[in-house]
């Protein structure tokens, strides 16, 4: 059976029942919700499999971009949006918070961009060159689409912040147990498989939108499992269990948005997997914990909000050019791409990189909840590794946020090796040992900064 983080840390909540039927005195939230649909409008290639290299032939589901805009009693604001795509890179992700600091006068700690990192979401791209077995016209369009969603997604966070209408939040957590852990220790080292004794985070936590009537509005849910039910044979456009999960709870609440960030799910894929019935299963049995959930007692979630970023600088390997081209030539598969784009970098007369900066951000519900958001593909080491820096209660913690550039392994992931060791994938480099302490640090400084009291 699967260890389970959240079987020892199931949130008690009999005795906080959201207030229905509050007064005005007692109302400190708006919060405003859009959806946009970002289903391509032609067929583009898939993102997730470098195997794939032809656009998808159908869709088996819709995928959209939903935001949800939240402002205290104070005229703190701050934006979410969650989307079904595999993940929004720096490069694309930073024009779009620029537009909307610009246009909607936030701040660049007032929005965060989540991906549910599904692996049957369209590829992004923003320059039209071609990868080796992709038609030119695959990328012309990949990049045409791409620059579609950066609109599409200034667009939504437009609407919902227009939309601002008084709320109550509420939140609390269950399990679901469609996560396994897939580094499979064998002789010839740790691979791609699953491991059942492995450690997974099997909660799932939920944040409640009401009308100050008690009328449900929006259900934040998360999970921390790749998208990966759907394998390299695929070719059916969809969300894969998240977008299945989102679909089943928006049925049984057909007037409320249902919105999924996905949790440190690096080193977890669903299981079993392969067949769109088993992400629909999937989809299915998660939905189900959240709906149980929206029917259960919730705790309140006060203000004010205080929303935190900044950049940790995370340090990575050095290598000398003989160590780079023994890894390029006989080290293991996810080491020798990489490899090669140092080696290919050293050509140039250019240097190699000691660090990759990435985005962090903490926001604070008063003293009610915290929610850490990491960008990249976080392993869950970092879940008990965060906890131990700034206390377990109160506490959500999210990756895939912001900047989804590769694999961020833990050290002990790193001494292991395997594929979550492969770094960077917008850029080039590994990822040493030291960046798990550097990313925890900047976590603990920015949970103080937004106010995070130290919980036991």
């Amino acid at each position: 059976m699967n260890k389970c983080l959240a079987l020892a840390r199931i949130i008690l909540v009999s005795q906080a029942v959201i207030r229905f039927g509050a007064t005005a005195a007692e109302i400190e939230w708006q919060a405003g919700l859009a959806t946009v649909k970002i289903t391509p409008d032609k067929p583009v290639p898939m993102a997730g499999y470098a195997g794939r290299t032809k656009p998808y032939e159908n869709v088996a589901q819709d995928i959209y971009a939903k935001a949800l805009a939240l402002e205290d009693g104070q005229g703190h604001r701050a934006v979410l949006v969650t989307t079904d795509l595999l993940g929004l890179s720096r490069a694309v992700a930073e024009p779009v918070c620029e537009r909307l600091q610009e246009r909607a006068k936030l701040t660049r700690s007032q929005i965060l961009l989540s991906s549910s990192h599904a692996h049957s979401a369209p590829v992004l791209r923003l320059e039209d060159r071609a990868d080796p077995g992709t038609a030119p016209e695959d990328a012309r369009n990949s990049v045409a689409y791409t620059r579609s969603l950066q609109d599409k997604l200034v667009a939504v966070v437009t609407q919902a912040l227009s939309r601002l209408e008084p709320a109550q939040l509420s939140w609390g957590s269950g399990v679901a147990h469609l996560a396994m852990n897939r580094r499979e220790f064998t002789p010839q080292g740790v691979i791609l498989g699953v491991n059942p004794r492995g450690l997974v985070d099997c909660t799932v936590p939920v944040l409640r939108v009401d009308s100050p009537e008690g009328k449900l509005r929006a259900a934040l849910f998360g999970y921390a499992c790749h998208n990966t039910t759907l394998t390299q044979t695929n070719f059916s456009l969809c969300g894969d269990y998240a977008g299945f999960a989102q679909t089943y709870i928006e049925q049984r609440h057909p007037d409320a948005q249902a919105m999924f960030m996905i949790g440190c799910g690096g080193d977890a894929n669903p299981y079993p997997r392969g067949t769109m019935e088993n992400a629909r299963d999937h989809g299915a049995a998660l939905g189900r914990e959240v709906c149980r959930l929206l029917d259960a007692p919730l705790r309140p979630v006060g203000g004010p909000l205080t929303s935190e970023f900044d950049q940790a600088s995370l340090s990575l390997q050095p290598f000398s050019r003989a160590e780079l081209e023994k890894m390029a030539t006989n080290g293991p598969s996810w080491q020798t791409g990489n490899a090669k784009a140092m080696l290919a970098k050293l050509d140039r007369g250019e240097e190699l990189a000691s660090a990759y900066v990435c985005p962090v951000a903490v926001w604070q519900f008063g003293s009610d909840l915290t929610l850490v958001a990491l960008s990249g593909e976080v392993v869950v080491d970092y879940v008990p590794l965060v906890e131990q820096a700034i206390g377990p209660l109160q506490l959500w913690i999210a990756a895939y946020c912001n900047d989804v550039f590769g694999y961020f392994p833990s050290a002990r992931v790193l001494k292991e090796g395997g594929y979550e060791c492969r770094g960077l994938y917008t850029t080039e480099g590994f990822f040493a040992p030291a960046a798990q302490d550097l990313l925890v640090a900047k976590v603990r400084e920015l949970a103080q900064r937004a106010g995070r009291k130290q919980t036991q």
